[in-house]
């Protein structure tokens, strides 16, 4: 079964992620199908637009299988655990380098973001040309919970979001619904998941004469006057949210959280995922974020991908993932195990390069081939 189904019809070519039954979820398999196809409709004549959707209705893309990941950490840990697992190498390499692509890419895409859209999801969805959220759109970078960070270009997307948003969302993994998106700058589009046949129709029938970003954007701009957007849970807390824009340690965003007077559900939710979530990612989430303010986008991947790997040789993000999917105790043992407990000593060591600068594995993004 191919992980990545595609047809090409009036010259849109329809990429599918055909693993329903994780929702989804991105192997190294997919993700490599994922970049070849890509590659391969870049310069091709038959193609002047992509459309991006996930198999079924539940999940565009729920993130990436962290599980797999979770298993080669533990193999590795038994020869050598001071090293990267080459599996964990290969698919945050590869996965960034398919998100540098759609955040580059020539022609316009156009991701269908319905459903569960989650981690590695965002990171498909986020830098696309043009990005739907629908009634039914469910977004969220819960990394916290698992040990690990906002990747897949989180220090880019979660700076350029108004006010403090970016932050609190990174430190909470706060789940977002469409309108959310609208307001936050991750889509362009609300529109009813009714509308979906009546936009593939449009497309089918589109005249593709040289500026097709236009083209798309006219028929999305149609498609989306018949639904009206609704109110947004985050722009609706824009006065707490404003409350973190001078927190400039995380002790400090942690205090204005707890002593919030006036928590409700989405806050509560937000509050429970800080505290339950890995102290180790808490820090290094908060530095990431406030070092990656002004940094370029191949910086950001760049960036990413040591952080990645420094998380694969830290001890939380087994430990996140074997908590949460693998025994399902949903009892990590952080190591360290409170806030408190950790070092800048312990948060450097994340951030220390595990290659020189001229070996990067991604010293290429943006050049020209």
């Amino acid at each position: 079964m191919s992980l990545v189904l595609t047809e090409i019809k009036n010259k849109v070519g329809i990429i599918t992620l055909n693993s329903e039954k994780t929702l989804n979820s991105l192997s190294l398999e997919m993700i490599e199908e994922l970049k070849a196809v890509l590659e391969d409709w870049k310069t091709s004549g038959e193609v002047a637009c992509i459309f991006l959707q996930g198999a079924g209705e539940k999940a565009l893309c729920a993130g990436g299988d962290v599980r797999k990941l979770h298993d080669a950490i533990i193999e590795q840990q038994s020869i050598d655990g001071t090293k990267v697992p080459q599996q964990c190498f290969d698919f945050f390499s590869k996965e960034y380098q398919v998100d540098y692509l759609i955040h580059t890419y020539p022609k316009p895409v156009i991701v269908w973001g319905h459903g569960i859209v989650m981690g590695g999801g965002i990171g498909i969805m986020v830098g696309a040309s043009h990005r739907i959220v629908t009634e039914r759109s469910k977004l969220a970078m819960p990394e916290i919970t698992i040990g690990l960070y906002p990747d897949v270009g989180g220090t880019w997307f979660l700076n350029k979001m108004p006010s403090a948003y970016g932050i609190y969302l990174g430190l909470t993994g706060a789940r977002l619904d469409g309108a959310d998106c609208k307001f936050l700058g991750l889509a362009d589009y609300y529109i009813s998941s009714s509308s979906k046949v009546a936009l593939l129709d449009a497309l089918d029938h589109a005249q593709w004469n040289g500026n097709n970003h236009q083209t798309v954007s006219a028929i999305l701009e149609n498609i989306s006057k018949e639904t009206t957007t609704p109110e947004s849970q985050a722009q609706i807390h824009h006065s707490f949210i404003a409350q973190f824009e001078g927190a400039n340690s995380l002790e400090a965003f942690r205090e204005i959280l707890m002593q919030h007077p006036d928590k409700d559900e989405w806050i509560n939710t937000g509050i429970k995922s800080f505290e339950t979530g890995s102290p180790s990612s808490a820090h290094i989430i908060f530095r990431q974020l406030k070092e990656g303010e002004n940094v370029s986008l191949e910086e950001v991947f760049q960036s990413e991908l040591n952080l990645s790997c420094q998380c694969c040789i830290h001890p939380d993000f087994a430990e996140g993932v074997r908590a949460l999917l693998v025994d399902k105790d949903l009892s990590p043992k952080w190591q360290p195990a409170t806030l408190p407990d950790i070092t800048k000593e312990w948060v450097d060591s994340y951030f220390t390069p595990l290659w020189a600068h001229e070996e990067h594995p991604l010293k290429n993004l943006g050049k020209k081939d």
